[in-house]
Parts: structure tokens; C-alpha cells; sequence
């Protein structure tokens, strides 16, 4: 099989560019108690976020199962951004709208006031050098964040979210596709919540805790409880892996183990083709004790998935 650490190098040439993200969009909250009033509603710290920078962020319903999650950007003082799944935006957007009550916040779509593009390789290293993730560079306008690198074998190839307004000229780079976006998303490990995936994860099924998604020492928001209890008190049973797949999955899909034929012990997460065309790369998260038995697509009787090494290390390791 052609593993990733069998990537040819010729092929990781072409990982090399801007994509189109049209599968994202944005949430923009404005006012004195922006940054205070999504610090209450996400996982992560925003009302210590520097202007400029960004972070990982989850919103949680009250059993601590993720709603959506977020790329969260201070642009100012009373601004903050959330780039979100599009297929979430309109919902998302209607819930947290709902808490607002007395806060001096605006919450809107403000997708069209901004292009989104991910940059791959060269193009991400231009702007934002060797940064680790989540840092962001800010210049004219436009804000780069650092996101997790796609890890193939020995080899790391930079990624980066670019956000500007919808004037500004787009950074230099070939064009990659979508696909080879996504497939580079999976290749780092981490993605955002989806609507297939809508209430499915506590954030550390997703590996979350371990990608700067989850903030243990800041104050209460909505499932916080539940999210400390899963990471202190060991009742942790599930993470996410990434697997290699000869067939295409789909987010949302069920996944098997021999051993509980019954019922599913995973779902698939992301899946994307590999662009070498030797099938399709994939994020699942499932039970630890199904992964150590082995996980099947569909069924038990299923297609075999084989388990690839997590391009980071997962905070109860480190």
C-alpha cells in the first residue's frame, strides 16, 4: 500500500498554494462585550485573546456535545470572528444569538464581507514563516492563522487560513483544489465540526484538548462540566485516528468492530482522496477499545481500515 510515508516527493511538489474554501463561513460578533460574551459561550479563552491572534473554540450544548466549532479572530477590541462550517452558520449563528440578552454584542453573517482562502506549502510559509498553530499574522486587513501542518511520513507541509476583506488582492500561489485541501486537513489531524457531526462529540473526541481547542482553567460555559469530568475523572473512552481507506467514506458514517458486531463503535469524522488516486485518507473517532480490535466500514463484515499514525502526540501522552 502507499503509505503517506511513501508519498513520492514529486507529488508533495504540487502541495503547494491557495485553495478555495467555499465550505466555510463567517459568524462576526461586534460590540463593547464581544470578547466577553463568546468567552462565556466557548471553550476556549477569548476575553484574554490578543488583538490579532486567534484561537480554537467549540460551542457546546449544555451535555457538553459540540454544536460547532470554530477558527475564533480578534480583529479588535469590540470584534471578533468565527469562521465556521457553512452547513452550521445559519443555526449556530440563531443559538448563540439566542444568549445574547442584555450584552452589548451584534451577532450577524458577515461571510460576504470576507474571502477565505487555505494556503499550502510555500504559500502558507510566506506569510506566516514557521509559526506555531493558531498563531496569526496580521497585515493590512487581512489576517493568516498558523493551522496544524499536514504530516506525510518524515515530511510536514504548512497550512494556513488567510482571511480578508473582499477587496484585497489574494495571496500569490497556484491554485490547489478543494480536495487536496481537505485531504491535507485530514493529513493534520484536525477539522471542525460539520453538520453530520452536530451533537455527536464531547470536545476530546475530537482530540480537541490536545489542539489548543479546550481551555481546563477558564470559567464556566455551556457543557463545561461534562468536558472537565470526561478529561479528569477518566471516563474518556473515545478519541479520534486517522485510518487509510481503498473506499470512500463519508462524514456522519458508521463504523464497526468484529468483536460488538451489533452496533457502531465509530464514526467517520472527514475523509478525503488521497491525490496520488491510492484511495482515500480518513479522520474517525471511535472507541479506544474497537481501534485496538479493528474497525470495519458499514458493517463488521466491512472494509477493513488500516490505522495511521496521529501526526501529534494526544495530551494524556505528552
Amino acid at each position: 500500500m502507499n503509505t503517506p510515508a511513501q508519498f513520492s516527493p514529486q507529488r508533495q511538489t504540487l502541495l503547494n498554494g491557495v485553495s478555495p474554501l467555499p465550505h466555510l463561513g463567517v459568524i462576526q460578533a461586534q460590540g463593547e462585550d464581544a470578547a466577553n460574551f463568546l468567552h462565556n459561550q466557548l471553550s476556549n479563552d477569548v476575553l484574554l485573546l490578543p488583538v490579532g491572534q486567534s484561537r480554537l473554540g467549540v460551542f457546546c450544548n449544555a451535555k457538553g456535545r459540540m454544536q460547532a466549532s470554530f477558527v475564533v479572530i480578534k480583529t479588535a477590541p469590540d470584534t471578533v470572528l468565527l469562521v465556521v462550517s457553512l452547513d452550521l452558520l445559519a443555526q449556530t449563528l440563531k443559538r448563540l444569538s439566542m444568549f445574547v440578552l442584555r450584552a452589548k454584542v451584534k451577532m450577524t453573517d458577515a461571510t460576504g464581507q470576507w474571502q477565505l482562502r487555505g494556503l499550502l506549502g510555500n504559500s502558507a510559509k510566506a506569510l506566516v514563516g514557521d509559526a506555531a498553530p493558531w498563531q496569526t499574522v496580521a497585515q493590512d486587513g487581512a489576517h493568516t492563522v498558523a493551522f496544524y501542518p499536514a504530516v506525510l511520513g518524515e515530511s510536514k507541509i504548512p497550512r494556513a487560513l488567510w482571511i480578508a476583506p473582499t477587496d484585497q488582492a489574494l495571496p500569490a500561489g497556484d491554485e490547489v483544489s478543494t480536495e487536496v485541501w481537505a485531504w491535507t486537513e485530514v493529513m493534520s489531524g484536525v477539522t471542525l465540526v460539520t453538520q453530520p457531526l452536530f451533537e455527536a462529540f464531547v470536545p476530546q473526541m475530537m482530540n480537541y484538548e490536545s489542539v489548543g481547542g479546550v481551555n481546563f482553567k477558564k470559567g464556566c460555559y455551556p457543557g463545561q462540566e461534562v468536558v472537565a469530568r470526561s478529561q479528569f475523572r477518566g471516563t474518556l473512552k473515545r478519541r479520534t485516528a486517522l485510518v487509510h481507506s481503498p473506499l470512500a467514506l463519508a462524514a456522519g458514517q458508521d463504523v464497526f468492530t468484529p468483536t460488538d458486531p451489533e452496533q457502531p463503535c465509530a464514526t467517520v469524522v472527514l475523509s478525503a482522496a488521497r491525490p496520488d488516486g491510492h484511495g482515500f485518507d480518513a479522520l474517525v473517532s471511535g472507541t479506544l477499545e474497537s481501534q485496538a480490535n479493528g474497525w470495519r466500514v458499514d458493517s463488521a463484515q466491512g472494509q477493513a481500515l488500516e490505522l495511521l499514525p496521529l501526526p501529534y502526540a494526544l495530551l494524556e501522552d505528552i
